[in-house]
């Protein structure tokens, strides 16, 4: 049997809520997905500074084993210098695509090695809570990403910027046909990020939103990070 990962999710429309059975067969990572030149350059130097090569070009698709998808409250990662990156995601289910929320959790040590390398080795928390693309593409523009992370005992915010600075929706979707892939059925892919406040760094715990202030909803997830020993 392929590799597939299943799990419950709640999909919510304007009309209510219905949970189904989601099985996702493929994921795929969106990078460099900055619409804001100005932002996306932020980011390639803020990653610059720990090391990671800038892309060759932009954006940039990457796949992960769908296996590294998770909806658990806990993942553990090798050593302590991984941190999440909170994005939207869009779902291909039943034939429609929903828009949800997840952490491209990252090892930040071998991401100057190798990005592909690095997003590998660790699991992509996702919330399991998803909107009609449909319902929001009218008001993509708005809609916001935060997460936070625990530092000193405290939840401060780590990051927190409005969609409008990556690439819509429909035109990643036609950029990732212009490389020869789409959102088929049971297709996960992330979005894009934006810069983190203070710089990228590792965290015990993170939080992270999907935040529509038009239809006054958001999706949410959080997890806690366990390292796991670095021997040899």
């Amino acid at each position: 049997m392929p590799a597939q990962v299943v799990f419950d999710a709640l999909f919510t429309t304007r009309e209510g809520a219905e949970r189904d059975r989601v099985t996702v067969r493929k994921v795929i990572v969106g990078g460099w997905t900055g619409r804001d030149r100005a932002a996306l350059q932020h980011h390639i130097d803020e990653l610059a500074k720990i090391g990671v090569q800038p892309p060759s070009k932009t954006p940039l698709f990457y796949r992960v084993g769908v296996s590294r998808l998770s909806t658990a409250d806990t993942i553990e990662a090798l050593g302590e210098g991984s941190s999440g990156e909170v994005e939207y995601v869009l779902l291909n289910h039943k034939g429609r695509i929903w828009v949800g929320a997840g952490s491209d959790h990252t090892d930040r040590v071998v991401e100057h090695m190798g990005i592909s390398v690095a997003k590998q080795l660790c699991d992509k928390p996702v919330a399991t809570e998803f909107w009609p693309l449909d319902e929001v593409e009218g008001h993509w523009d708005k809609l916001r990403i935060r997460s936070h992370i625990k530092e000193n005992g405290a939840e401060v915010v780590y990051q927190d910027g409005g969609v409008a600075g990556l690439i819509s929706p429909r035109e990643l979707l036609a950029k990732l046909a212009e490389e020869g892939g789409a959102l088929e059925e049971g297709v996960l892919m992330f979005g894009g990020t934006c810069g983190a406040i203070g710089g990228v760094r590792p965290s015990p715990r993170f939080r992270f939103e999907l935040l529509d202030p038009v239809l006054n909803r958001t999706i949410a997830h959080a997890y806690d990070v366990v390292p796991v020993p670095v021997v040899g």
